[in-house]
Parts: structure tokens; C-alpha cells; sequence
């Protein structure tokens, strides 16, 4: 019995095991039931507050779907996996290079749930210091300058041309319908005079030389032609105005032909070419130099190089793919031309020299190499037109004429009517760049080209005016003497940057309003007219 009695009690523990088991199988625990898609989105957090650099944030987004988020250009969505209506949402905000706190409100979106809404603050940018008083590059012996465009530099170019292909002439993109009136357009002692009198204390002539120049080895600059630039540079000196000569139409940007012979892309590419173009540099600016080595380092100027590039501005692919490539040729260019002025005495041992950066471009000064100088008086040019689609304008559809399609701009500006991203910010970023990166460190730089195609609408002709006189007080607060580009037209389908008469030296159409602006802008003295004050004036419609 007491066997039996051990052996029963363990089969009564199995058999109560297994009727435990049979009877969960009858009675199952329930499944857990999923969570209802929500009706309405909800956001953790509802907010974000940004500094000026940007940065990156996340938000988790209850929602039955992924989410459809309308938001500004300056902040980037990257939604993540959605798990069981929940979806971790990346907010990447820019950088603000405004000088104002903005503000942003992102709705997200998802069908069958009512929408949320989050709010981005983000604080400005900080506002550069004002240059302390101290070298101001040529500042003060430049001033206000205005360009002869469009005169010098033009030459015979396209089917028109006939036989007189490549050759400059005076007056030939003048407006007019004959030679007759463009006559009316050449330059007199009148124009610089007048020029002086309003306002303006440079003038900076372009000059292509082209078939002027005669084969090698010798190069002989035409004489005829030669000898009228220098009687033009008399009447502006006569008017009590400082001058920048240079070579201008001579540089190739693409084209086919040899006598626009400063071809920087072939040259890039087949050292014997590159050396024959410095041969020729050479020769040209010897025989220049030479012509004016008696006129005063206190009022003339020599500047190699316009807006030296392939043609393509920066965007080529030969240029995108290695920037520094071209830009050495450039450099070498650069080197030839001081030496060559330098080497001729005089005067020219100790006047002030200008140098591009590729394509005159702010942007690609940092490519650039400072030509080595005993007289320590190389300064850099550049040139600003930005946005280029507000000042210059568009190429039409049938690429017969320009059109504006931007009427405003600055920080008041309606955001269909304007260029993006081209705002007084970008002028300030890029004068203060210069200023710190060159001025600030004793070299010189100036804008030997900006301004505005004119338009006589009432909305344009308020920010126009609006931005020629930022552009030019900015310039003068970072001390960068700066010339107006003129190029005689006052209406037609081109680029209309008429606003003193070449001929005459009077004021073209309505042109008196804009010119009065540049000149108060940097020739008022009053401290308490600042670049600020000039922002708060900014137009409004």
C-alpha cells in the first residue's frame, strides 16, 4: 500500500496539469486589440525654436498616414517609418542669413485626420560691425565712378558686320539707325564735364582693341585708334575726373574666332597657346603703358582684364570640374600685366593696377593670386549685378530681346515679384567679405561694373532707385569705390542702362532720379545716414 500510495499521487499531479491545460485552450487570453487609426494629427513637440545657424529637430507625428507637410523653402521634411500611426518627422532648418528674426508656420496633412499645425521661430543673422576708420582701399581716391559703356569696347560683331568684323569703333552699339545718329553719341569734353558735374568723381573707360592690334611678333596697336583713346582720357582728366583704362572685348568666351585673342579655355589646356597669348599681353600693355607713362599716378589707372572666362561664367563644365585650372591661367595672365606696365617707367612705376578674378566674380576671388608688386598698388576688380534677372533682365523666348519679369526687391519686396535669395543680406555678405578678406588686410578692391537696366513703371522704378542706393552705400561702407555702368540706351528691346548721354553728358530720359540717389548714397556726410537707415526707407506696396 505504501508503493501504491507514491506511484497514485504523482498521477493525480498529471492528470490535474493536463486538465489545467485542456482548460486553457478553452478559455484563451484575449489578442490585444490595435489602436484606433487617430482622427486628428498631434505633434510632440508643437514648436521649434531655431538660432541663427539652423539645425536639425524631431518631431513625432500621431497620424494615419505619412504626412504631406507644407512648409518655406528654408526648412527640409524627412519623414521616417510609420509604425502602429506613429512617424518620427526630421525638420532641417537653414541657416538665416537675414539680419530680422523670422517665422514659420508647417501644416502636416494626412487623409481621413484633421491637420496640425507647428511654428518655427528663428533667430537673425548677426549684423557685421561697420569697418573701424583706417585704410579704405581706394575708397576716397576713387569715389563714385561712372563706366563709358558700350563706346571704346564696341566693335563690328555678327551678320551686320560685314568686312568691319572684329574691328572697335566708337559709336557702332550707340543707338541710332545710322551712323549719322550714333554719331551724336561720341565722345566730347561736354560729357565728361557733365559727368563731374553730377556728382560723379571717375569715369572708367572700357577699351577692346581687337584688330587694332597687328600680328605678332610686334603687335602693333593702330595708332589712329591709339591716339584717340588717349584724347578721350584728356577730356576726363580735364574735367577733374580719376580714369581706368583696360582691355575689355578682347578676352573670348567661347567664340570662334582670333582676333577676341584672351582664349582662357584653350589656353588652360595647350601650354604653346597660353604663351603666345602672354606674348601678346605683353606687347599690348608695353605699348599702352608706354602711350601714357607721362599721365599721373594720381588720376589714371591700368586694368588688364575685363570679365575673363570660357563662356560659360562659372558653370562650365570644364570650370565646375577644376576651378583653379583656369583661374592660374589667369593668375599667370595677371603676373604679365604688372610686369609689362611696371617695366615701362615713369608714372607707370608707381600708379595703382587692377586685376580681375574670373569673370570679375566676388565669389571667385578665392582663387585668385595677388600678382607680386615692389609698389604694393595691385588692387582686385570685381563686379556686381545680382540678381542678374532683376538688373540685367531675361533673354525672351525667341531670344530677340530682354524682358524683366522682377519688379521688386529687398526684404520688402512681394516674393512672386523677386529674385530669391538676392536680398540686401546677399550685398552685405558679399562687400563684407571683400572688405575683410582684402581691405582689411591692406589690399584694394573696387566694383569696376554694377547697376539697373531702367524701367519707367511706378513699381519699378521704386525699388530700382531702392537698390542702387543700398548697392552703392553698402559699397561705401565697406570701402569699395564702385562704377555705375552706363551704356547709353535709354528704351528698345536690350539692356537699357541709358543714364547720361555719351555725347552730351545730360541726363538720358529720366535717369536725374536714379543718378540723385547714388550720389546722396555715397556722398552724403551726415553720420547719422547709415545703411540701416537706408533699409528702414525701403519702398512698400
Amino acid at each position: 500500500m505504501k508503493y501504491l500510495k507514491h506511484c497514485i499521487l504523482p498521477l493525480l499531479t498529471l492528470v490535474s496539469v493536463m486538465c489545467s491545460c485542456n482548460g486553457n485552450k478553452e478559455n484563451p487570453e484575449p489578442t490585444p486589440t490595435p489602436d484606433p487609426a487617430p482622427k486628428a494629427i498631434t505633434l510632440t513637440p508643437n514648436s521649434v525654436s531655431a538660432p541663427a545657424e539652423g539645425g536639425t529637430y524631431e518631431v513625432t507625428v500621431k497620424t494615419p498616414f505619412v504626412p504631406q507637410v507644407e512648409k518655406p523653402d528654408w526648412v527640409t521634411v524627412t519623414n521616417g517609418t510609420l509604425s502602429n500611426y506613429s512617424v518620427v518627422t526630421k525638420l532641417t532648418v537653414a541657416a538665416n542669413n537675414l539680419y530680422e528674426d523670422r517665422e514659420a508656420t508647417l501644416t502636416f496633412k494626412a487623409t481621413g485626420a484633421t491637420s496640425a499645425t507647428l511654428t518655427i521661430t528663428q533667430a537673425a543673422a548677426k549684423k557685421p560691425d561697420p569697418p573701424a576708420p583706417g585704410f579704405d582701399g581706394l575708397a576716397s581716391f576713387f569715389g563714385l565712378g561712372w563706366n563709358m559703356g558700350n563706346q571704346f569696347d564696341a566693335y563690328y560683331n555678327g551678320s551686320w558686320a560685314g568686312e568691319k568684323e572684329g574691328y572697335p569703333d566708337e559709336t557702332c552699339w550707340m543707338p541710332g539707325n545710322t551712323e549719322a545718329e550714333r554719331a551724336a553719341y561720341k565722345a566730347t569734353q561736354a560729357t565728361f564735364d557733365g559727368v563731374k558735374a553730377k556728382g560723379f568723381s571717375s569715369v572708367r573707360i572700357p577699351i577692346s582693341w581687337l584688330k587694332m592690334i597687328g600680328p605678332a611678333p610686334e603687335y602693333k596697336i593702330d595708332e589712329t585708334w591709339m591716339n584717340r583713346v588717349y584724347e578721350v582720357v584728356g577730356f576726363a582728366h580735364n574735367a577733374g575726373l580719376k580714369v581706368i583704362i583696360n582691355t575689355h572685348h578682347d578676352e573670348n568666351h567661347g567664340v570662334n574666332n582670333t582676333y577676341q585673342w584672351q582664349d582662357i579655355k584653350n589656353a588652360a589646356n595647350d601650354a604653346a597657346l597660353n604663351t603666345r597669348i602672354k606674348d601678346e599681353i605683353k606687347a599690348v600693355w608695353t605699348q599702352i603703358a608706354n602711350k601714357f607713362k607721362d599721365c599721373g599716378d594720381e588720376w589714371l589707372m591700368m586694368e588688364g582684364f575685363n570679365e575673363i572666362n570660357d563662356g560659360g561664367w562659372g558653370w562650365s563644365e570644364d570650370f565646375k570640374k577644376n576651378p583653379q585650372k583656369q583661374c592660374n591661367i589667369l593668375n599667370e595672365w595677371n603676373q604679365v600685366f604688372v610686369d609689362a606696365v611696371r617695366a615701362t617707367g615713369g608714372k607707370n612705376a608707381t600708379r595703382w593696377l587692377g586685376v580681375p578674378s574670373y569673370c570679375a566674380n566676388p565669389d571667385f576671388t578665392k582663387y585668385m593670386t595677388i600678382p607680386t608688386d615692389a609698389a604694393n598698388k595691385v588692387a582686385v576688380s570685381v563686379h556686381f549685378y545680382e540678381p542678374g534677372d532683376f538688373t540685367q533682365g531675361v533673354t525672351s523666348e525667341d531670344g530677340k530681346k530682354k524682358v524683366f519679369p522682377y519688379t521688386d526687391w529687398g526684404h520688402t519686396g512681394n516674393a512672386s515679384k523677386k529674385v530669391a535669395g538676392c536680398d540686401e543680406d546677399r550685398v552685405k555678405q558679399v562687400f563684407g567679405s571683400l572688405y575683410s578678406n582684402y581691405v582689411a588686410n591692406g589690399i584694394a578692391v573696387y566694383v569696376g561694373e554694377f547697376g539697373c537696366s531702367l524701367r519707367s513703371d511706378t513699381r519699378s522704378k521704386a525699388f530700382i532707385k531702392y537698390y542702387l542706393e543700398y548697392v552703392v552705400k553698402a559699397a561705401k561702407t565697406y570701402s569699395l569705390p564702385c562704377f555705375l555702368w552706363d551704356n547709353g540706351v535709354q528704351s528698345g528691346d536690350g539692356e537699357t542702362f541709358g543714364y547720361i548721354h555719351h555725347g552730351t553728358g545730360n541726363y538720358v530720359g529720366y535717369s536725374k532720379e536714379f543718378v540723385d540717389v547714388m550720389n546722396k548714397a555715397w556722398n552724403t556726410t551726415d553720420e547719422s545716414y547709415t545703411l540701416d537707415v537706408v533699409y528702414s526707407k525701403a519702398p512698400k506696396f
